[in-house]
């Protein structure tokens, strides 16, 4: 398990850019980067991606080890590789474009915007294969900017309740804590991607915030 900073052509927000699972990492196809070393850190295959031109897949789009789950307004570019893997994306239709904001997720469960309708949760359901909670965090819809969550465990905004915090824990399966990235940043799922193996965090990101970020993703 590794845990690395870096940044996007020098850009710390690493979650608002990237998508990682157990299985993948999507990575922007045309920014900067230490490739190999992300690899080594998550241990998957990275691949080179943008969603309808856009650079912003860890905001456009959601997903864990079973599915990748996105707005019918976006198009996956290299779908076609994420096919060899065995990882399929479901376009969702529906007045809510950033599924990447609004879905926490791991292959244990997902919390996701409590204005999400009924068949949208039903989707999520069946392409995540997972239990589907409505939920906020500290008060915030957007729970996957909110926070981010592996399957070991999972760091939330610091200022999340204790009933928020417990039905995450409920949810997500897994342990967790509280803490900032990027130098104080609450918004900790917009400051790194993450999955079972490793992290790749903001670079602006302090000793002390590293620290309790490997706490809380279960790599200590």
């Amino acid at each position: 398990m590794a845990l690395i900073r870096m940044g996007f052509n020098r850009i710390p927000y690493l979650g608002a850019f990237a998508l990682c699972t157990d299985r993948i990492a999507l990575f922007p196809a045309r920014f900067h980067f230490r490739e190999q070393e992300a690899q080594n850190a998550l241990g998957v295959p990275i691949i080179r991606s943008d969603m309808g031109r856009s650079p912003l897949i860890g905001i456009l789009a959601a997903g864990n080890s079973r599915g990748l789950i996105c707005s019918d307004l976006f198009e996956m570019e290299g779908e076609a590789r994420l096919a060899k893997f065995g990882i399929g994306i479901e376009q969702i239709k529906s007045k809510f474009t950033a599924f990447g904001n609004i879905v926490l997720a791991n292959d244990r469960g997902a919390i996701v915007n409590p204005d999400l309708p009924d068949e949208v949760l039903q989707i999520l359901t069946q392409k995540l294969g997972t239990p589907v909670k409505r939920g906020t965090i500290a008060g915030i819809k957007n729970v996957g900017a909110a926070g981010v969550a592996t399957n070991r465990g999972a760091l939330l905004h610091p200022d999340v309740s204790e009933s928020e915090l417990k039905l995450a824990e409920r949810v997500l399966g897994v342990p967790v804590e509280v803490g900032t990235a990027c130098g104080g940043v609450k918004f900790v799922g917009l400051c790194m991607v993450a999955n079972s193996n490793g992290a790749v965090v903001g670079m602006t990101s302090t000793g002390p915030e590293l620290g309790r970020i490997e706490s809380a993703l279960g790599f200590i």
